[in-house]
């Protein structure tokens, strides 16, 4: 693990004289709100390195070798994005494996699967619910984390060789561009879109008020406990919490038996404030 000055020291002449680097992240996002990135894993030729963000280091030197090298990654969106919010990294270019394979007809494009179909490496479910936060690692986590990045090059080459038979490299560059390009951009979140939660579009006016106002009371929630929403109350509890709220119905069967009674009463006040708002302020 690169968790000191001196090990990060030891590791910039590597990467700037590497003839290639392979790039994946991991982070919090099933235990802490917001999420934080936990862990930066690179692979270049003869070493696969675990890089420690949350050990104080500065690593603004490398990020700036990583910047201008063509990176390999897969499913690179959360790792740009993530990244990009962190330290305001974006690579100059990278090579998104599961861009190829799904300009190539794959049907399955996880990297488990294309490993094993074009690699014949089985490799073995990670954990899923890992906290990568926590220190030390396991050796479960540490050899998923590397095999994250381990099989990139290899299989960003048999890629790319396929991509040229079939003449669509430049393709493939060109949507690798727009993706860079995308994740560069720190959107805005939009106040009258982000409690739209799955199942929000079965709710009339008066409903969506009162969705809006439970959003609004577990997004404090989550922060306060630095807990994933969910962890708080379900999407779809939230949805059948102001569907029957706006009916006028009775909305205590549907909270979970062992939410606190604190968060309880937070609910109630929340439906309440909905349902107190004239109609000219529901969305």
């Amino acid at each position: 693990m690169i968790d000191s000055d001196d090990k990060l020291a030891a590791l910039l002449p590597r990467v700037r004289a590497a003839d290639w680097l392979a790039l994946d992240t991991e982070a919090d996002s099933l235990h802490a709100y917001p999420e934080k990135l936990c862990l930066i894993q690179i692979s270049l030729p003869g070493a696969d390195e675990l890089v420690d963000p949350l050990a104080s280091l500065d690593l603004s030197p490398l990020l700036e070798a990583l910047r201008g090298r063509d990176l390999i990654l897969h499913g690179a969106d959360y790792d740009l994005r993530l990244l990009r919010r962190a330290y305001g990294f974006v690579p100059e270019s990278v090579f998104e494996t599961m861009l190829a394979a799904r300009l190539l007809g794959f049907l399955e494009f996880s990297l488990t699967h294309l490993v094993k179909e074009l690699l014949g490496v089985h490799l073995e479910k990670g954990p899923q619910t890992a906290d990568w936060a926590r220190r030390p690692l396991t050796q479960r986590m540490v050899n998923y984390a590397r095999n994250d990045t381990y099989y990139l090059k290899p299989l960003a080459d048999l890629l790319r060789a396929r991509l040229r038979e079939k003449g669509r490299l430049d393709w493939h560059q060109e949507s690798c561009s727009r993706l860079v390009q995308d994740c560069a951009e720190l959107r805005p979140t939009d106040p009258d879109q982000v409690w739209r939660v799955k199942g929000a579009d079965r709710l009339e006016r008066h409903g969506l008020a009162v969705l809006r106002e439970l959003w609004n009371w577990r997004d404090h929630e989550a922060l306060a406990a630095n807990k994933p929403p969910y962890f708080i109350l379900r999407h779809e509890t939230l949805v059948a919490l102001a569907d029957a709220a706006a009916q006028g119905t009775t909305v205590l069967p549907l909270l979970p038996p062992r939410l606190p009674a604190r968060r309880r009463e937070g609910v109630l006040a929340a439906i309440e404030r909905a349902l107190e708002l004239p109609a000219s302020d529901w969305p």
